[in-house]
């Protein structure tokens, strides 16, 4: 393992034995499958995916929570099977929308607590306490119990909670879970700050939310049904996707009219339709410009009536489309999560 790789996964597979509905009935769930993965010393690096696409399965195995089936996991230069308390001692991990603490507790003294599980001197926990807290502006509720926290709040806590033993490596499993949205920005610039604050840092992270790994990540896996399908910084992931057209158009169309003819059309790559109130948005992805007359011929023979149309650029949505063929939240839709 490089001295530059916090984390090197190489050939990961997790295979879940789950019981059928007779008896010693089983069958087997592909939760990982041959996973090569390198995270660099340094790096902020993003697992983005749906729902039940893996990204906690292999959290879970990095943080020594859960062997691998088959396949080698280095984190921090030490394997995750045979020395996992070398390990232990080097990360610290935070998932999104957990319940941790003692709602008796205020916010600083559950944040001692967990201080003290890991050895740190009260004086050292205090400072790091109190400097946390000013970051993501709850000093005003250090005195306050866990348990008379919004969501947002608590959230935040538990994020300090990660932070607060300053890990070399730092996991974080869809930590803006559930926040709204002014939440989920306060929680972004804080972790992008702890991160830039000090080069050694590493921290993995793992979203189903296209901005969240957008804004924050230096390099992105993007992974659906336990295979990681491209891995890159999010500026090449999108620049290979340039090549293409990419246009938001605002329709209104006669009742009855079917869009899903567009896809006939010889050029065109994919068309997502959203019903709006009194018109329809599309987005339609073509191989290049010039198929937009095809689809402006269309329009005109069947009688509907351009509202708007402006080419924009490509997004990691339009990535994820392009390496599975739907949308992330089609892929959740379409079959029950396993994480």
């Amino acid at each position: 393992m490089s001295a530059e790789n916090s984390v090197l996964v190489e050939d990961l597979s997790r295979i879940y034995k789950i019981r059928g509905a007779k008896k010693h009935e089983t069958r087997e769930l592909t939760a990982l499958s041959h996973v090569d993965l390198s995270v660099q010393r340094g790096e902020l690096f993003g697992l983005l995916g749906p729902n039940g696409a893996g990204k906690t399965t292999l959290i879970k195995i990095l943080t020594t929570l859960l062997s691998p089936t088959s396949g080698k996991a280095r984190v921090a230069g030490f394997d995750v099977v045979t020395q996992a308390e070398q390990i232990r001692s080097r990360i610290n991990m935070v998932s999104g929308g957990e319940t941790s603490g003692y709602g008796l507790l205020t916010v600083r003294e559950n944040l001692w607590m967990f201080a003290q599980f890991y050895g740190i001197s009260t004086r050292l926990a205090n400072e790091r306490i109190q400097r946390l807290l000013e970051i993501v502006e709850m000093t005003d509720r250090a005195n306050t119990k866990s348990a008379d926290l919004s969501t947002g709040l608590r959230q935040k806590m538990n994020i300090v909670r990660g932070f607060l033993t300053d890990p070399e490596i730092l996991f974080l499993d869809e930590p803006t879970l559930g926040l709204d949205v002014g939440a989920s920005r306060d929680v972004r610039h804080f972790i992008r700050r702890w991160v830039d604050e000090d080069p050694t840092r590493t921290i993995l992270l793992t979203t189903h939310y296209m901005v969240e790994a957008d804004e924050l990540c230096n390099r992105v896996a993007i992974i659906n049904k336990g295979k990681v399908l491209a891995c890159d910084s999010p500026a090449n992931l999108k620049r290979d996707l340039r090549r293409e057209s990419i246009f938001n158009i605002q329709v209104e169309a006669p009742d009855g009219y079917v869009f899903s003819k567009l896809n006939d059309l010889a050029g065109v790559v994919r068309v997502d339709v959203t019903p709006e109130d009194g018109y329809t948005q599309l987005d339609l992805m073509m191989q290049e410009e010039s198929v937009l007359s095809s689809v402006i011929a269309e329009f005109n023979a069947h009688g509907l009536h351009l509202r708007s149309l402006e080419k924009r650029e490509p997004t990691l949505e339009d990535v994820f489309v392009a390496l599975v063929g739907a949308r992330m939240e089609e892929v959740e839709h379409a079959e029950p999560a396993e994480s």
